[in-house]
């Protein structure tokens, strides 16, 4: 990985932003947090900076455990992935994300037909 697509990666963090703000406003430590997860605390850290991304099941405890909206939490922590794979391909994310939305609406008018 090049070091600008890891700078683009660090930037990333809708999810991480938002996990440290529900965090953080409930008054929940990261050490607790960690613990009732049994997820290292170092590693719940880097999910909050962006450093590093949980699975989708490590998303559905989070939500869980900060009693936050699980479809927010996971729409954030899908647009951080789809950011990261595109962030590589800068110069054609734009039209591949175009060819995605058709996609996407195509499906959603076969499966209400």
């Amino acid at each position: 990985m090049t070091n600008s697509v890891k700078s683009i990666f660090s930037q990333l963090g809708n999810f991480g932003q938002r996990i440290r703000e529900l965090r953080e406003n409930k008054g929940i430590l990261l050490r607790q947090m960690a613990a009732s997860l049994e997820i290292d605390t170092a590693l719940i850290s880097k999910f909050e900076r962006g450093e590093r991304k949980p699975n989708r099941e490590q998303v559905k405890r989070i939500a869980r455990f900060l009693k936050a909206d699980k479809n927010e939490l996971l729409t954030l922590w899908l647009a951080d992935r789809v950011q990261y794979i595109i962030s590589e391909e800068m110069s054609l994310a734009e039209e591949a994300l175009e060819i995605v939305k058709r996609n996407i609406k195509d499906e959603t008018r076969t499966h209400t037909d």
